[in-house]
């Protein structure tokens, strides 16, 4: 019995020393669940994975960034509960998420054309204003660490879209937001709320008849396929901003968190690079399919449905917030009441 015991004793010392003199770099890494909801090939899934590759680059391999596209763990509904339960560490989705969280003035990115064109929102997210909207999200255990573009959305439909008149009594999917149900509103439309993963589905089968996306997600997730006709409307934008689940994120190590917040800086820039690039070839790509006529709208058609849709500002202000809202006018020079 005592030489059993003394050769559990010296097992158990040999084990110790053995974790006392395993180095460092030989510890598991921190896993980061990185969960998206687009394609892999779009604006935001390669800058995911962007950010995963310079976050093991910068952390030597200290953090593993496990990225999921395509709704493959979550989908829209699902996932910012997914991050608050801490099921995920991080999100990108689009800004129009986080008015149903509770935290409205996101809801200002979803007003039709408020930005004119990438320096215009560029003055908004990377200035004063979007580091305040991002402060909003920490109450609801979220810390906001970047916004990421993807691009301007353009309508679509199985019948042309050229006047105001061409929208109504059509059926659009939108994402949740009130914004974006009072503008198919305003153009006579009947928005229908409905999880982007499903999208492709609802339109082949006509339980909606058309929908708004920047040209990127229109074509990686196959939508000219089954939509005859795209309106080059550039009449909204959508981004996303990256979060992170905040009692994660504040329990790294400072080194670490320093060494994400550079990789999450690169992958921005980059992401945000790539975004008007990747939305080009995706057009030239549609229009070489022979699926979907694209049209660009004359100048006087683009003022109408601007005019249609300038009241959605004025109807919308109290939600995103009347200050939040001035200070994007003072920056983009936008003003509704002016059409």
């Amino acid at each position: 019995m005592a030489t059993i015991t003394r050769r559990r004793a010296l097992a158990l010392a040999s084990a110790v020393t053995l974790t006392l003199s395993t180095p460092v770099w030989a510890q598991a890494p921190i896993v980061i669940k990185f969960s998206h909801v687009v394609a892999q090939d779009t604006p935001k899934g390669k800058a995911a994975d962007f950010f995963a590759k310079r976050a093991a680059e910068l952390t030597k391999g200290r953090v593993k960034v496990e990225v999921y596209a395509n709704s493959a763990l979550y989908k829209d509904k699902e996932e910012m509960e997914a991050l608050q339960l801490g099921a995920v560490q991080m999100l990108a989705p689009s800004l129009a998420k986080f008015g149903p969280l509770g935290v409205k003035e996101f809801e200002l990115f979803d007003l039709p054309f408020i930005f004119d064109d990438y320096n215009e929102l560029h003055k908004v997210t990377q200035g004063p204003v979007g580091k305040a909207l991002l402060a909003k999200l920490e109450p609801k255990g979220i810390k906001g660490l970047a916004y990421w573009d993807n691009g301007f959305k353009s309508f679509s439909a199985n019948t042309p879209l050229r006047s105001v008149a061409d929208y109504k009594g059509k059926k659009f999917r939108i994402q949740s937001s009130k914004v974006l149900e009072e503008q198919v509103r305003a153009l006579g439309g009947i928005p229908q709320v409905m999880a982007f993963s499903e999208v492709y589905q609802a339109l082949q089968t006509g339980v909606v008849d058309g929908t708004e996306n920047p040209i990127s997600n229109f074509y990686t997730q196959k939508m000219h396929e089954v939509q005859k006709h795209l309106s080059l409307t550039n009449h909204g934008y959508l981004g996303y901003a990256v979060i992170v689940n905040k009692k994660f994120w504040d329990g790294l190590p400072a080194d670490i968190r320093s060494e994400l917040e550079q990789a999450m800086k690169e992958a921005t820039d980059y992401a945000n690079r790539i975004a008007k690039e990747e939305n080009d070839k995706a057009l030239e790509a549609v229009k070489a399919s022979g699926k979907t006529t694209v049209y660009t709208p004359t100048a006087q058609e683009r003022l109408a449905l601007k005019k249609a849709l300038a009241p959605v500002h004025l109807k919308m202000a109290d939600r995103a917030g009347k200050d939040t809202l001035q200070s994007v006018y003072q920056v983009t020079g936008f003003d509704p009441n002016q059409l």
